[in-house]
Parts: structure tokens; sequence; C-alpha cells
């Protein structure tokens, strides 16, 4: 931050990943400060927010979405979510604890899960490109071989 007075992490790791991910196709944007982003009210263009650290991004989130919002845990082989309030041991069995953001924790932890299943299913045994002479329209392509076996075509 502050063109490198504060460190060199947004110049040499955040915009390079950046950079990475959208050459991947993926959207992403940044990097933001905290202060700016939030209290702006920027945050409300976006599906989401990666912070790089806890305090970062929590303290503002909890500020403006303790009732209904969602905090996701990234990079983990499970996944991770929970209310915005977290445990709120100091409000339990109290009567005034908000169901909305548990709800909702569960739900977006089921649907994180359901479209890490999804993905794994599609990129598991992902069709190989066979590329041959099209010069007659009665032509099989026999697909059960590996990649290193003879490729055999048979007219049908």
């Amino acid at each position: 931050g502050e063109n490198g007075l504060l460190g060199t992490e947004e110049e040499e790791i955040i915009i390079p990943a950046i950079k990475e991910a959208e050459k991947k196709g993926i959207y992403a944007f940044g990097p933001y400060a905290s202060d700016g982003f939030f209290g702006s009210s920027s945050y409300d263009k976006f599906d989401g927010v990666l912070a790089m650290y806890h305090d970062q991004g929590l303290t503002a989130f909890k500020t403006i979405a303790m009732e209904d919002g969602v905090n996701f845990t990234a990079g983990l082989s499970i996944v991770r979510t929970s209310p915005a309030h977290g445990t709120a041991y100091d409000i339990v069995g109290q009567n005034i604890a908000s169901e909305e953001s548990f709800r909702k924790a569960l739900y977006a932890a089921l649907d994180i899960y359901r479209n890490r299943v999804s993905y794994r299913e599609a990129t598991a045994n992902p069709l190989r490109k066979q590329y041959f002479d099209r010069s007659s329209d009665n032509v099989k392509l026999d697909l059960t071989k590996d990649d290193n076996e003879d490729i055999v075509m048979t007219t049908v």
C-alpha cells in the first residue's frame, strides 16, 4: 500500500494474482483499500469480497451485514461458512439472535459443495480432442483407446 511505503505485497503478489485470474476467465478486481471500499458502498457492486487478513474485511463486513451476512473461508479442502455473528455465545438462550445469517450460511455451504461436486464431475474425464481427415462422412472414430495408443478409424 501507499506506493510501497507500507509494503510491496500489492505490486508483487496481489496484482499479479488478479491478472492471472483474469487470464483464466475469472472476474477479479482490485486491490481496494478496505476503508474506502466499504465506506463508499462499493461492495454493493460485487458478489463476493476476498480480504487478505481476517480483520481487514470482517470488521467492515460485520458492521454492514451482522444480521444476514455469511462468512466463507476460501482455499480450504472442506467447505466452511459461518454466520456473520459467529458463534454468538454471548446471546445464546436469550431469544434475540436472528436465524437469517445462520440459514444463509447453511444454504451457501450447500451451494458451494454442490458447485464443487459439479465442477469435479465436469472436469474429471474430459473428452480428448481428436482430429482426423473428414474426407468422408461415414468414418467412425474409436474413442476407447488411450491417448498413447494408435487411433483406429473404421468406415461404416
